[in-house]
């Protein structure tokens, strides 16, 4: 496994159905091929164990994205990649979030709302439509895009491999400023030259 003198810590954010945790799974399916060290935090599995009685008022989402960003940190000093997959609605706390960990790359998975609702297979859009969720973001919590991050990726005019091959070029050129970027060769991704 390889052992980076640094670690980073990679943030997808976006909208409940964008496409954040698809991109994080191919990422890190990737990144293991080529045997980085790595830990993948996805929102809703932190929210089961580690922030478990948390709710979705702004204070509580706050300490929510406060508590992953402080293990996220504390990976990232010990040389992992982390994945970190979660709506994290908030541009504040995410940039407390980014000033803590240092090595942090946003990756905004930009999808519009009506694509997100299209794609919502568990029916929370229609839920929180109908007031049966409140502060459901997008529809009557906001969601507060990045305004400057490392990675765009639109799910709605790409391929899941476009997104992967942008998300893993950044990756790649902070990990290794001085090599060229190569993807595996017998990876399912295309390549990046």
């Amino acid at each position: 496994m390889k052992v980076e003198k640094r670690g980073l810590t990679v943030w997808f954010t976006g909208l409940s159905g964008a496409g954040k945790t698809t991109i994080c799974q191919a990422v890190e399916k990737e990144l293991r091929a080529q045997g980085y060290k790595l830990e993948v935090l996805d929102g809703d599995v932190v929210r089961e164990n580690l922030t478990k009685g948390l709710g979705f008022s702004k204070a509580d989402r706050d300490e929510n994205i406060r508590r992953i960003g402080f293990v996220a940190n504390l990976l990232t000093r010990n040389g992992v990649i982390v994945l970190v997959s979660a709506i994290s609605p908030y541009r504040e706390i995410r940039n407390e979030v980014r000033e803590k960990i240092g090595d942090f790359m946003e990756v905004y998975v930009s999808t519009p709302i009506e694509v997100c609702e299209q794609r919502d297979v568990k029916g929370l859009y229609k839920r929180a439509r109908a007031g049966e969720i409140k502060n459901f973001t997008g529809i009557d919590d906001p969601y507060e895009p990045p305004l400057n991050p490392e990675v765009n990726c639109q799910t709605h005019l790409e391929m899941v491999e476009e997104s992967v091959n942008k998300v893993m070029a950044q990756i790649k050129s902070y990990l290794h400023p001085e090599a060229p970027i190569r993807m595996e060769p017998n990876s399912a991704q295309r390549s990046v030259a």
